[in-house]
């Protein structure tokens, strides 16, 4: 086992003394540093520009519509309940300003070409196997969907699918796009 001298740190403690240089100074100075992008109602959608299934996606290039951002993985068990779902309300609503954005989330695209192959999507998906996006969108649990206004802002955050979600997902999005 490796010792370490009196006086000298060890790399994970330098690691740890570095990292938290930031929030000390802040402290320090009466404030803390806030998170980069809460993903609250009333908030601005963080960024979202990722490869997809048919081309680049964008969420910037939707402005003006109503989007469903859902952040899913193949191994999500309620996700494959949401998916025939996220089809039927975007074909019901695509024509009043709908727009449906599913993120794969999994490391492996093999995996998520999987999924799909079993569970098609009628809606626009995008692929981000680093995770940075579901970080910046402060994703918790699989699936979480969040509504995003004509004005690109989040009018709504949702974790998890059942079935029994569905009437109060439907309402969320008709208000939406009921307001313009």
């Amino acid at each position: 086992m490796p010792t370490i001298r009196a006086g000298a740190a060890s790399p994970f403690r330098r690691r740890l003394a570095l990292a938290s240089l930031p929030t000390l100074a802040g402290l320090l100075a009466g404030w803390v540093l806030p998170p980069a992008h809460a993903t609250e109602p009333g908030t601005q959608a963080p960024e979202l520009k990722l490869p997809g299934l048919a081309g680049p996606v964008d969420l910037a290039a939707l402005a003006g519509q109503v989007v469903y951002v859902d952040f899913w993985a193949s191994w999500c068990a309620p996700c494959r309940l949401s998916f025939p779902w996220m089809n039927e309300v975007l074909a019901r609503h695509r024509a009043q300003g709908l727009q449906v954005v599913a993120v794969n989330v999994d490391a492996k695209r093999s995996d998520a070409d999987r999924f799909l192959a079993e569970s098609p999507a009628k809606f626009t998906i995008a692929f981000d196997a680093k995770g940075e996006t579901p970080r910046r969108w402060q994703v918790k649990a699989m699936p979480t969907s969040v509504l995003v206004g004509r004005d690109g802002k989040v009018l709504w955050v949702h974790r998890g699918f059942r079935l029994d979600d569905r009437a109060e997902l439907d309402r969320r999005i008709a208000a939406a796009l009921a307001s313009k």
